[in-house]
């Protein structure tokens, strides 16, 4: 059989044994102009103008409000805050950003078909004694923290909706109707957003409640003209109370202070017989020690101030007993004669 002559080989009788094999050529240097050749120059310049534009898309700005969000391929590589900032070029990189400063909302206990069975059970609650009341909550929430927000959630709004129902409803069956509705609900508000922020925390949601309103807390319309009623009654039990109240109040300083007014005035008299008294007695002595002195004289003083005291209202006209040679008519109390027996009557 006969040998298939190699072209490469050194062989004499082969065709190519004159023209020696050339050393081959780099492949780069079909892309290298040659002198004299600006065929493809233009074509290289615009490969490596498209190449920087595509390098130059990685550039991206971040706004105060926003967090960035760099994916690689779309695993989690960064997060970056607000500034100018590079990755790189799409599809090997790309950035989601979040807005970290706007407010949602969501509203507990009212659909689009308001009293269908699905809104029936959303806003309506069971409280601790056993009393069912409507309630109205609007949670007020932004995101905290962009990576936690995108990758631990995939339905944000149905995550917190469910948990502040869920929340909601512990607290209310903790807690009694009256209270709810009457004017308590700040207490509510308050240990429902606590609560609603630990369950959120433990689920790494990266949002952060705001605030949490309640609307509404009214009783069932089946039920409410009765309850109105109630109410009613309670506030006319209340407003009897407080009228009572203030009765009391009225009343008892004033008994307080005529008792007191009283004991006052009692006490005054007391020390006043009493002080009298020792007045007496110390002027009796002090008369009879004047008297066992001087028997005469005293009993001469107790005898004029006698009759001073007996004599002090009576009408007298007193005669000198040396002057009866004189001139002296006999006094005749001619205005007690003119007085008729009636008029002395009325006098006395």
């Amino acid at each position: 059989m006969a040998k298939i002559p190699n072209p490469w080989e050194d062989n004499d009788n082969t065709p190519w044994h004159d023209t020696p094999p050339q050393k081959p050529q780099p492949k780069i240097k079909k892309f290298t102009p040659k002198k004299g050749d600006d065929f493809n120059f233009p074509w290289q310049l615009g490969v490596l103008a498209l190449f920087l534009l595509w390098m130059a898309t990685g550039f991206y700005q971040v706004q105060p409000n926003e967090q960035g969000v760099v994916l690689r391929f779309g695993a989690y590589v960064d997060t970056t805050d607000a500034g100018l900032h590079y990755h790189l070029p799409y599809p090997i990189e790309n950035v989601v950003k979040v807005n970290t400063t706007q407010e949602r909302s969501i509203t507990l206990g009212v659909s689009e078909n308001y009293g269908s069975k699905n809104s029936f059970t959303e806003s309506h609650m069971l409280t601790g004694d056993e009393n069912i009341v409507d309630i109205n909550l609007t949670i007020v929430w932004r995101i905290d923290n962009a990576k936690d927000y995108l990758f631990n959630m995939q339905s944000p709004d149905q995550t917190i909706k469910v948990a502040a129902q869920s929340v909601l409803r512990e607290i209310v069956g903790q807690s009694e109707m009256m209270p709810i509705i009457s004017g308590d609900r700040g207490k509510v508000e308050d240990e429902t957003k606590d609560e609603l922020q630990k369950v959120l925390n433990e689920f790494g949601s990266g949002v952060k409640v705001v605030r949490v309103k309640l609307q509404k807390a009214d009783p069932p319309k089946q039920v409410v003209d009765a309850f109105n009623e109630v109410q009613r009654a309670k506030a006319d039990m209340e407003r009897f109370k407080n009228e009572a109240e203030a009765y009391r109040n009225e009343i008892l300083p004033k008994a307080k202070g005529e008792a007191a007014q009283r004991l006052q005035n009692a006490e005054a008299y007391k020390q006043g017989v009493v002080n009298k008294a020792k007045g007496d007695a110390e002027r009796f002595v002090s008369v009879y020690n004047a008297y066992k002195q001087g028997k005469d004289v005293t009993i001469k003083r107790l005898y004029l101030e006698t009759m001073e005291n007996v004599l002090a209202n009576s009408n007298k006209v007193i005669l000198d007993p040396a002057a009866k040679g004189s001139n002296v008519v006999p006094y005749l109390p001619l205005e007690g004669l003119q007085q008729t027996p009636s008029s002395k009557k009325i006098e006395k």
